[in-house]
């Protein structure tokens, strides 16, 4: 059974040493997170920032040394337009403090060429602290496919920059599973597994990735033949936001454990 992680939207703005005590209890050993609250907040959270709240990283820290928990992925470096991922040298050492030792980033400048420039530079940056980074595709994003990913990684051109695969992502991009079997598996470097249709159920792809997925095996991504062939060393990492069951009241637990559990039947389908 591969890792698994519950990943940071799918707990809509739960603080930080809650999340950890959530994996911890759902047997997960990751999770990732930004430096900040996520603005939707169903449950009413307190706000917090880890950006500025050294005690609370103390906290966060000494809650997944106890608990067996580590933050897989940091999030929140975001290429944008007239931005310079040189602003993020203070976050990256945030997440250092915190243990993170890989990133991930995506870009909504819709200049390529920039885009990609801007991605080997906080490359450059993470692999001086001894992080590696990946890049995520994402409809509606800058690079919005797998081939516009994998130009990514030629450009910047480190062995420490490498694909994050999100499946409702890679699917409703027009990939799938020979897509995956043909890269070298070396340039996967983790993946964010839910489920979902194959026809948007929403106004908008933003709307419906951030906020309503599916859990794992119930929708029509064909998970068992994508999980076949990614490699299985990675983080299996849940994004599952379910904004309709959080506001009908249903807590963390329920929703994801539901997901975690689908998630392990699925990988003992396979083994079997």
């Amino acid at each position: 059974m591969p890792a698994l992680g519950i990943e940071n939207i799918s707990v809509f703005g739960l603080p930080p040493v809650e999340f950890v005590t959530l994996a911890a209890d759902l047997g997960c050993q990751h999770i990732s997170t930004g430096l900040t609250a996520w603005g939707y907040n169903p449950h009413g959270y307190a706000p917090f920032s880890l950006r500025d709240d050294a005690a609370l990283r103390r906290e966060m820290n000494a809650a997944m040394r106890d608990r067996g928990v580590s933050i897989a992925l940091g999030e929140g470096l975001t290429v944008r337009p007239g931005g310079d991922v040189r602003d993020y040298a203070a976050d990256l050492d945030l997440f250092c403090e915190l243990g993170i030792r890989r990133i991930n980033t995506v870009s909504m400048d819709p200049d390529l060429t920039r885009s990609f420039d801007q991605f080997a530079v906080l490359a450059e940056m993470a692999a001086a602290r001894g992080v590696e980074t990946t890049t995520e595709l994402s409809p509606g994003l800058t690079v919005p496919d797998l081939p516009t990913a994998l130009a990514a990684v030629r450009h910047v051109g480190r062995p420490d920059f490498k694909l994050l695969i999100d499946t409702m992502h890679l699917v409703r991009s027009g990939s799938g599973p020979a897509d995956i079997a043909a890269l070298d598996p070396d340039l996967i470097g983790y993946v964010q597994i839910c489920d979902a249709p194959l026809k948007p159920r929403f106004a908008t792809y933003f709307e419906e990735a951030m906020y309503e997925r599916m859990a794992p095996g119930t929708g029509e991504l064909g998970l068992l033949e994508l999980l076949a062939v990614l490699p299985r060393d990675r983080v299996f990492a849940l994004e599952v936001p379910l904004r309709s069951e959080a506001e009908a009241g249903v807590g963390p637990h329920e929703r994801l454990g539901k997901c975690v559990e689908a998630t392990r039947n699925l990988f003992a389908q396979l083994d079997a």
